[in-house]
Formats: structure tokens, C-alpha cells, sequence
């Protein structure tokens, strides 16, 4: 009778197969890793949150075009600063008391609405920008930064209006 050979690892070659299997699992998980560390995870966390911020900066318009002073106020972060050429107000109080008079009378005096969003790749603090427009006419420019303050909850941190070249106020 003829013994047919049988191959049996020894104790060398069971450890052998193990670094290699512990290897193939190391590599596996450090592509995925890489994988989640492109630019293309990044970028769709940065979309969304540009999205967010478009979102409230449309909200925060829509406050004065509503004649809802106090979600206009809700949007300001407690350090709030809003700046242009010629006044400066500082915090809550501030800000609201100079914008309050744009909140008399049914109509709004002017409309915003963002047309650029840039958000920072830390997802926590933004830029938003667009026209002011009175009467469908653009009259001036706003820039809001934006700050994350909570889960989903963006407040302005800095305002700047400034008019549009040509045009004095």
C-alpha cells in the first residue's frame, strides 16, 4: 500500500499564518481609515454645514421680513458684534436696540438673502455673504460670521453692512 503524504502545519507555521492573517486585518483597516481621511468625507461634512448656515442666515432674513423681532434677536450670539462705516454695536442689548426701529411699520425696509457660504474646515465657524436689497434694487453688501454654538445651532458673531460701489448712504 501506498501512504499518501499529509501536510500537517507545525507550531512555526501556525504563527506564520497568523502574523499574515493579523497583517492583512491591520491593512484592511487602515485603508478604510484612509478612506474616511479624504477629502471627499471633509467635504460633505462642509457642505453640510455651509447648507446649515445658508439655512439660518435665510432664517434670520426671513425674521425681519416677517416682522419678528424676536427671532431675529435669537439668532445673535451673546457676543454678537454689527458693524458698518460709522456705528459699532457690542453684544445682545446693543444690537437689538439699534436694530429694533427696523421692525416698526408692516413692510420690511430692506431684504437680504446669502449668496456665497464658506464654512471652516473645523465645521464650527462661518462666513456668509450676499446683497441688501431695498425696493429690488441692490443697495449694499452684507458679511455675517457665523459661529456653532450647540448641535445645529448657528448665532451671528459678526455682521458688516457696507453699500455697494458707487452708492453713499
Amino acid at each position: 500500500m501506498r501512504q499518501i503524504a499529509s501536510y500537517s502545519p507545525g507550531p512555526t507555521d501556525v504563527h506564520r499564518m497568523a502574523c499574515i492573517r493579523g497583517m492583512a486585518r491591520l491593512i484592511a483597516a487602515l485603508s478604510m481609515l484612509s478612506a474616511c481621511a479624504t477629502g471627499s468625507a471633509v467635504q460633505r461634512d462642509s457642505a453640510l454645514a455651509a447648507e446649515e448656515v445658508r439655512t439660518t442666515e435665510i432664517e434670520f432674513a426671513k425674521s425681519m421680513a416677517d416682522r419678528d423681532f424676536a427671532a431675529f434677536v435669537s439668532h445673535l450670539s451673546g457676543d454678537a458684534i454689527f458693524f458698518d462705516e460709522r456705528n459699532n454695536q457690542r453684544g445682545v442689548a446693543q444690537v437689538s436696540a439699534a436694530w429694533k426701529p427696523f421692525f416698526n411699520g408692516a413692510k420690511a425696509p430692506f431684504s437680504w438673502t446669502p449668496d456665497h457660504v464658506e464654512v471652516l474646515a473645523s465645521g464650527d465657524l462661518a462666513l456668509s455673504t450676499g446683497p441688501v436689497v431695498v425696493n429690488d434694487k441692490v443697495v449694499g453688501r452684507f458679511n455675517s460670521i457665523w459661529r456653532l454654538e450647540a448641535p445645529h445651532t448657528w448665532r451671528i458673531v459678526f455682521d458688516k453692512g457696507e453699500a455697494v460701489c458707487g452708492i453713499s448712504k
